[in-house]
This record gives C-alpha cells, structure tokens and sequence, in this order.
C-alpha cells in the first residue's frame, strides 16, 4: 500500500455559516485530482491528538488548488474546535484527497436525486456543480432554519429544503420532501446520517432506483490499514476476506446494495 504523506496546507479563510458550523478554504496540492465525495484527513496542532479528523471536501477548485471544507465543531478541546480558531495564513496539516467518490459518469441522461442531511450536506455542493444529467433535484435537510449553503445550491440545481422544526421548507426530513412534492428519480447520490441512508436505500430498493451512499464513520489511519472504520458488506473483502467493507478505502461511497447500515 502506497504511504500518503503529509502536506502542509494554507488556510486562505474561515467563516462561520451557522452556529457551530465553519467552511475554511484551504491551499492544498490535494485539490488537483480530488473528486466529489472524497475527504482529507486534518491534523490539529495538539500533540495529545494523534489521529486525524476525516473532513468531507465541499468545493473544489483544482485550478488555483484550493479546497473548502464544511464542518461542525463537535465540542469543547476537540480537533473540530481547534480547526475553527484557525485564521488566514495559519497553516494545518492534511493527507489527501481520500476515498472513492461519487461516480458522476452514471448520472448522464438521468433524472437524479442528490440528497445531503446534517453535515452531510456539504458534500453534495461539488457534486451538484459537477453533474451532468438531464434533470437535477437537490434535497437538503437541516436541523432549523440554520439553512447553512442554500444560496450556493439554489446556484446549481432545484433545491427541496427539509427541517427538523419545519422552519423552512418541508417539516421531517428528506424523504418527506421527496413525498410532499411527489418527486422521482432514475438515481440518487446521498450523504448523512445512518438513520436517512437507511431510509433513502429502502426507498431505494422499493422504487428500484440505483443509489450511491457516502457512509459516516469514525476513523483512524484513513487509508484502509487498520480496520477501524468498517462496515458490513453483501461480497466478501478481498483484503480481510470477510463480508467487511473499509469506509475510508473502499468507499466513503458505496452502492446502496453493496453494503448493510
């Protein structure tokens, strides 16, 4: 297995968009061949803090190498938090770009869903950019009307707003704005957490809709050498010859029918 070796990246900006939840663009070699649905690994300046945080890529810009990165700071002396105290022109390192990302190819002539729920919303953002199909429905769910990269979808697709609280668009979640405009799709990318992909694969499967999942999972070395972040899978994994499938390595994304959540 091929070493990813640390880069020294530049933070270009840090802005919060939401309450505790940051986007910082960072100069990084990684945005050259980074792909939507991919992630980098971020590392703190914490010595006590050895491992990296995995971070979705929200955007992508490969000609000038800078990617964005959207994320929720998960509590008091984390990485997250030490990450969101970062100004322009402090520098962090980063392994990446990670993972396999979405198979854009399949969407051509499709009608498609793109669904992100939680702070699996900001991968959806480079992928709506980067779709070509011939119809393209972007379903979002947040918690509140904390409605954090809206403007920047409504840029690039028909966007379908679902809250928690029903602040803003449709109360529930995704699939109740799925039901409540009477959507349909010929395929669906999706990102978030285990409870909406669950619902969205069985929707899925009801509708026989092929479906791309990006899973969530809490990781370690990140390129697939541990274990530490696997999930159950319908064929057997050629590395560990067990019916396990590394998020990091084999996915974050996956065929909805690949794998079990």
């Amino acid at each position: 297995m091929a070493k990813m070796e640390k880069e020294q990246a530049r933070v270009i900006s840090q802005e919060m968009l939401a309450a505790g939840i940051y986007s910082m663009w960072i100069q990084t070699k990684a945005a050259k061949n980074a792909k939507p649905g991919q992630f980098i690994s971020m590392y703190t300046n914490d010595a006590g803090k050895l491992l990296p945080r995995p971070i979705s890529i929200c955007e992508i810009d490969r000609e000038s190498e800078k990617l964005r990165v959207v994320y929720r700071v998960t509590g008091e002396n984390t990485g997250t938090e030490q990450f969101s105290k970062l100004q322009a022109g402090d520098t962090i390192d980063i392994v990446g770009s990670l993972g396999n990302g979405f198979p854009l190819e399949k969407a051509k002539g499709k009608k498609v869903f793109l669904m992100g729920g939680g702070i699996g919303v900001p991968p959806i953002l480079q992928l709506a950019k980067e779709m070509e199909c011939e119809k393209k429905r972007i379903i979002v769910g947040y918690r509140d009307a904390q409605t954090f990269l809206r403007e920047e979808f409504e840029a690039n697709g028909e966007v379908y707003i679902a809250t928690e609280d029903g602040s803003v668009g449709t109360k529930g979640n995704v699939m109740d704005a799925i039901r409540e405009a009477a959507l349909e799709a010929e395929i669906i990318y999706a990102c978030g957490p285990a409870p909406m992909l669950r619902a969205i694969k069985a929707y899925a499967a009801e509708n026989q809709i092929e479906c791309y999942i990006s899973l969530e999972e809490r990781m370690a070395c990140g390129i697939g050498a541990c274990l530490a972040c696997v999930c159950k899978s319908k064929e057997k994994d050629a590395h560990s010859n067990v019916h396990n499938k590394r998020i990091c390595k084999d996915g974050p994304v996956f065929l909805s029918t690949e794998v079990e959540i």
